[in-house]
């Protein structure tokens, strides 16, 4: 054998040929491969005969076998038969086309014995394709990184294909694990990247494919070329075969989730989609196909509502993929740049501003989007990383959103609820992993979809009427004018369930969409008869009724109403003031008091009194301050300061003067990457626009100055 530390693709081995002689073979060599026939996968029977699961099972062990043969052998025994032997790539490829994915519910092993071994295939299939990956599996046994490159891109040991079924099968619980499978495969050999971006244009082929089987035209990005003369004469989704409408979105289910899977496993994947367009197409497809498709679901015709129901979670499935898938793309290559502080946030910020005003012509998909990625988280994580963002252009858009709810009939609810992505935890072992990625996955309900609110959903939210009485009248004449049959209480229970939307309610009742509850009802039931509120004092009741001074009830309120004494008792007084006597003479005998008359008179002359007021004030003032400092002997030294503490106020008085305050221009912003403010960023243009007035940034013109004075020679 060679000696270690040697990569397998220098090795050279000596064996003993066919005559016993021995003979020297490079370590990958097809001389070297084990004769034996791996065979191909097939799925599990769907309610198969005892025969079947029989025969199932004995060919899956002979399956499960061979992969752990496989994988118990040395590294060079192992390469040589991955990379030689055809009946292995066979196998592993009949697995990625035909096993079942978490959406094929009747696909899946109806025994234990068929789940038990379909896991342990699962988990042998998943461990292959990893060993396969990894070109180091110690100090003695690897492979030289280029040399691996082109052993895995030369043998088709993976393509882009073979990637996307990997994501979609094992995703799911083994996100990370693959996420640094298929990093390592793109990283040893670039040139999966020129595939992946010649592969971005197939993909786009299975939305003209959809629409072209549905009778659709797509407007704007998805118009590549001319329509048809006869496009018309193609069959639409509510006139196409079931089992065409089954395909179709069967199809459409499968590629949507191997597309988020793909990009949410390996998101450096992102900015070749990107770079396609492919964001535009998906809105586009998505406003234009999926109504479509829900329409016909719900309208047609099925004898198997099982079948009915299965496509409909399917399509459910596909529209909530479709804009995770959208998310992903507006995440990775629009706003983690700017998160993460990178060069030229502002372009970044641009196209994602862009982004969101080409939404808005997409109102079915802008509603969809904002539910489960509201708008306004991500233009608020915008605002902060960017303060300069213009806030005219953030409230167009999230008025747009508000419009786009509004234009479908669904209210939004204050707290959307995130749709359930998939686990993206670590694998704790192989077993683990392959259990985890098995079980189906569960499925949103259809009504997480529907463009239709039920009030049974949203009892809580439920629509308050805000029109006044003339406004709701005028409503109801104006559906009445084009539909007379109807009556008005029939009418005001559907503008009640449609937010008072008119031409909803129109729309949903010419095309039979109203919502169960509103058929239910009878379509003539008239408008029903306000009740005019009871008096409130005669309905009231409290523990005080009856007793002596409740004048509200019986006979004691009419009483106390016709009680007129109070006034009579006042009467007498007020008349007392009827008449005005301005002189009266007063009889020999009679005083002024017994008339309520003071003896005051205003022309009395006091100049002549004898009572000297204040004749002798100065003298009693001055004869008290004679007394006072001569008791008191108050010493006047105490009002003059210490000389000391004067010269200490003086001293820091002065120092307060010379220390120089720090200059307001001085700009100290946050560390790089992290942002800065909107304080920092105006201090630093004020900095700018005025550092010529300080330090020497004025020295010529100083120098001019003295000049101009004679000081310098010129």
């Amino acid at each position: 054998m060679a000696s270690a530390r040697v990569p397998l693709d220098e090795r050279q081995v000596t064996e003993p040929g066919p005559l016993g002689k021995e003979h020297t073979l490079p370590a990958l060599h097809p001389d070297r491969k084990e004769d034996r026939c791996f065979v191909p996968y097939k799925p599990p029977p769907e309610n198969g005969s005892p025969a079947e699961v029989e025969e199932f099972l004995d060919h899956a062990r002979f399956i499960m076998e061979d992969l752990e043969w496989l994988l118990a052998l040395p590294h060079d025994k192992f390469w040589c038969q991955v990379v030689f032997d055809e009946s292995l790539q066979r196998c592993l490829d009949s697995y990625l086309r035909y096993a079942p994915r978490s959406l094929d519910l009747t696909a899946l092993p109806s025994s234990s014995a068929m789940a038990e071994i379909q896991r342990s295939i699962h988990k042998e299939v998943f461990l292959t394709f990893l060993r396969m990956a990894t070109y180091k599996e110690s100090k003695d046994n690897f492979l030289t990184p280029a040399v691996f490159g082109e052993i895995i891109y030369d043998n088709f040991l993976f393509d882009i294909p073979k990637i996307l079924d990997l994501c979609v099968l094992f995703g799911k619980g083994n996100s990370q694990l693959l996420h640094k499978m298929i990093d390592n495969i793109f990283t040893q050999q670039p040139s999966y990247y020129s595939d992946l971006n010649e592969t971005v244009p197939t993909v786009l082929q299975v939305f003209d494919s959809v629409l072209e089987k549905c009778g659709l035209r797509c407007e704007g990005a998805t118009a590549m070329e001319p329509m048809k003369l006869n496009a018309y004469k193609q069959p639409t989704a509510m006139t196409m075969s079931q089992q065409e409408l089954v395909d179709i979105v069967l199809y459409l289910c499968d590629s949507t989730t191997t597309i988020h899977a793909f990009l949410d496993i390996f998101p450096a994947a992102c900015s070749t989609f990107h770079s396609h367009g492919f964001l535009s197409r998906l809105t586009s497809f998505y406003e234009t196909t999926v109504p479509d498709l829900e329409k016909a679901v719900r309208k047609r015709n099925f004898d198997d509502k099982s079948l009915q129901e299965d496509l409909w979670k399917r399509l459910s499935h596909s529209c909530r993929k479709m804009v995770e898938t959208a998310h992903l793309l507006l995440h990775h290559t629009c706003l983690q740049p700017i998160l993460e502080g990178r060069e030229n946030m502002q372009t970044f910020a641009e196209e994602l501003l862009q982004h969101f005003t080409s939404f808005l012509t997409e109102k079915r998909f802008l509603s969809d989007y904002d539910e489960v990625f509201p708008l306004s988280d991500d233009i608020s994580l915008l605002q902060q990383a960017l303060p300069v963002i213009d806030e005219t252009r953030t409230s167009y858009l999230l008025q747009g959103v508000e419009s786009a709810w509004e234009s479908v009939g669904r209210r939004k609810l204050p707290n959307p609820s995130s749709l359930l992505s998939s686990n993206q935890g670590a694998v704790g072992g192989a077993a683990a992993a392959s259990s985890a990625s098995f079980p189906p996955q569960e499925v949103a309900g259809g009504e997480a979809m529907m463009d239709v609110p039920r009030r049974g959903n949203n009892v809580s939210f439920g629509a308050v009427c805000s029109l006044s009485s003339a406004e709701l009248e005028s409503l109801l004449s104006c559906i009445r004018d084009l539909l007379p049959d109807l009556g008005e209480g029939f009418l005001l229970a559907c503008l009640e369930e449609y937010n008072y939307n008119s031409e909803l309610v129109i729309n949903n009742i010419l095309e039979d969409r109203l919502a169960p509850s509103l058929d239910k009802l009878d379509r003539s039931m008239p408008r029903p008869v306000k009740e005019e509120l009871p008096s409130v004092l005669s309905n009231r009741s409290n523990v005080f009724d009856d007793d002596e001074f409740d004048v509200f009830r019986g006979k004691k309120k009419k009483k106390m109403l016709d009680d007129k004494q109070h006034i009579a008792e006042q009467r007498a007084r007020y008349q007392a003031y009827e008449t005005v006597v301005d002189e009266i003479e007063l009889e020999p005998g009679e005083s002024a008091a017994a008339y309520g008359l003071d003896d005051y008179d205003d022309e009395y002359d006091d100049t002549y009194d004898m009572n000297q007021v204040g004749a002798n004030d100065l003298d009693r003032d001055m004869t008290n301050t004679v007394c006072m400092f001569g008791h008191n002997n108050v010493n006047r030294d105490q009002f003059v300061q210490d000389p000391a503490l004067l010269r200490e106020r003086a001293e820091a008085r002065r120092a307060a003067m010379h220390i120089r305050p720090e200059r307001p221009s001085n700009v100290v912003g946050r560390p790089k990457g992290q942002g800065q403010t909107m304080e920092t960023f105006l201090d630093r243009r004020k900095k700018e626009a005025n550092k010529n007035r300080v330090a020497n940034h004025n020295r010529r013109t100083m120098a001019d100055r003295k000049r101009n004075k004679g000081m310098i020679p010129s």
